[in-house]
Parts: structure tokens; sequence; C-alpha cells
């Protein structure tokens, strides 16, 4: 299928009632499938026309409860069910949180994100996160959490501490989501995205790609996020760190071409969302790193850990920031 500029135009049928544009998975997988340099530069232009194509948000995840979770998420070294060789952790001090909150910060992190390894918080283990979100916020950082899916007034309290985001990645395709996840279902991350945006709390949400599933697939991920009834603040692209003992351990790897094009996809598709670089960069080359900024990433994960996984150097991206003349925001 060939796709020129008027096929993506604005059409009224498919606006929704927010005027935004409707996206069908037949018109973001023709987004895939145009020509690599025309889809690069097609969402090089819509970022320039909402953000600097300069800058890039920096954000550190830290693990504040490592290990023992009772879901079966095919890619995650933190299920109980999975022999990784994973230590189970209690719920870090929070004198250690801002430890690590105070250096994040040193290094040039805008956003402190804290995750947790639950199916979904305890009363009485929300209790000491909204403190750290309270003190993390007294620090002059953006506070963001991942908790797992929350009962009904969690989202309330953690608005009332401060939050800024709340992350609950719908991982990817509803019609590939029992592929991967069997122990709780697509809908149930919904509601629980429902309750933070009616909590007034921004939303960080996105997917993982290269669990093999197919181009279409990826392509029903990225309208699925751009149709939600306002899309995600912060879209986290992650590419599947396999993790020996998780049943996608051995998956196939992804083309790294296609990594940027699901890149270039969400940006065109959510073009007021910060698009952001998560798992897997640690093992993408530079280069790649760079035409993924091309293509209208502009935000990462920053620091030597996402959550169990590692990630480049710090001053390693710093290089990398003075090499492409990018600055952090």
């Amino acid at each position: 299928m060939t796709m020129t500029s008027a096929t993506l135009d604005r059409n009224p049928a498919t606006l929704q009632p927010s005027g935004r544009k409707r996206w069908t998975v037949a018109e973001v997988q023709a987004l895939f499938e145009l020509p690599f340099f025309d889809l690069v530069h097609r969402a090089q232009l819509v970022h320039r026309e909402h953000f600097d194509p300069n800058a890039v948000q920096r954000s550190t995840l830290l693990s504040i409860k490592t290990g023992g979770c009772s879901e079966d998420c095919g890619y995650c070294s933190q299920s109980a069910r999975y022999d990784t060789g994973l230590e189970r952790e209690r719920l870090m001090p929070i004198d250690e949180v801002l430890e690590n909150a105070r250096a994040a910060k040193a290094k040039g992190a805008s956003r402190f994100c804290m995750g947790a390894a639950w199916r979904g918080p305890k009363d009485k283990d929300l209790e000491p996160v909204l403190e750290m979100v309270r003190e993390v916020k007294k620090l002059g950082l953006q506070t963001c959490v991942t908790l797992g899916m929350l009962k009904e007034g969690q989202a309330e309290r953690l608005a009332d501490a401060g939050l800024d985001y709340y992350n609950h990645n719908l991982d990817t395709a509803p019609e590939f989501y029992g592929q991967v996840i069997t122990t709780h279902t697509m809908q149930d991350r919904l509601d629980t995205l429902d309750e933070v945006r009616s909590a007034g709390i921004n939303v960080c949400s996105g997917g993982i790609v290269g669990m093999g599933e197919s181009r279409a697939q990826r392509a029903a991920l990225i309208a699925q996020l751009a149709n939600l009834p306002t899309p995600p603040e912060s879209v986290p692209i992650n590419n599947l760190v396999q993790i020996p003992g998780t049943p996608l351990a051995g998956a196939g790897a992804l083309d790294p071409f296609e990594f940027v094009r699901t890149i270039a996809a969400a940006r065109i598709t959510m073009p007021a969302s910060y698009v952001r670089l998560s798992a897997g960069r640690q093992q993408m080359s530079e280069e790649l790193q760079a035409l993924c900024f091309m293509a209208g990433a502009n935000s990462m994960f920053y620091g030597d850990r996402l959550l169990t996984t590692d990630n480049p150097d710090a001053d390693r991206d710093d290089r990398l920031f003075e090499r492409l003349g990018l600055r952090s925001i």
C-alpha cells in the first residue's frame, strides 16, 4: 500500500469527539510500510511541530520492591513463577530511595520513577509509597510510580500525595496479549488507566516489542495507545530484554529498523506525547539510538539500572548527547 500525505490528512469521519484523529490499525500499519526514510522524515516533521528536536527528557527508574510478583508476564524476571535467579526483596527503606533520587537529580534526571513488583498494592503497602512520593517531590523531581493494578480510591490517594505520573503499560496488542500474560486481562490494565486518569494523574503507558508479535500487532498496540480517550503523556517503547528462565527467553530478536519504525509510528500518532526509549537500550548501538531520536523519541531512561536489567552508563549517555548536540530537560 502506498501512503501519500493526503491519505493521512484528518478525515472528519474518523475524528474523536475531542477533535483528534482516530487511527485504524490499517492506517498505522501503512505507516510501518512506508519507505524507511519517508517514515522517519514524516515523524521528524511531526516532532518539530510539537517539541524542541534537540531536547530529551531524562528519567531514572528505581526498583523499590523487587521480585515475588504473582503474575505470569512472560517477559518478566520478577515473576515468582519463573526461576531467573532473582532474589525476592522487601520494600526499600525511604532513606535509600531518597539517596537514589538525589543521585539521579545530580546526574541530570528530571523525573524519578519507582517500581514495585506487585499485582497491585495492598492499602498497607501504599502508605510508605505515598511518603516516598511526597519526599521525592520535595527534591524538585517529577514523580512516577508503577505498582501494578490499582483498586478504587488508590489513585486518588496517590494524587493527594502529589504523584505526577503513573506507569501502567498495555504491553502488546489485544489479540496477542493472551500469549504473553494469562493472569490478568488487557481490560484490567485499561481499568487502572481509567482510575489514574480520573484522579488527575498523568498517564505513562506504552508497550514491549520483540516478543514474537507481528508487524500488524505492533501497529494494533500503537493504535490502541493513540486512541485512548486522552493519549498517554508519556509513551515508553521497550525492546524486549530476554531474561533466562522466562518463557520469552530465546525469542527472535527484532530487526533494529523495525524498532525505529515503531518509534516513528508512535510519534506520528501521538504527536504531543513524550516517546521514551526504555528497556533494551543497553543492547542498542549509539547509531541506532540516534535514529530513534531522529524518528521522534524525546525521552529516555537514564542511569545504570532499569529495574532488574542493565542500562547504559550515564557517562556514556552524556558523551552521546554531546556528540549529537542534544540537551537534557
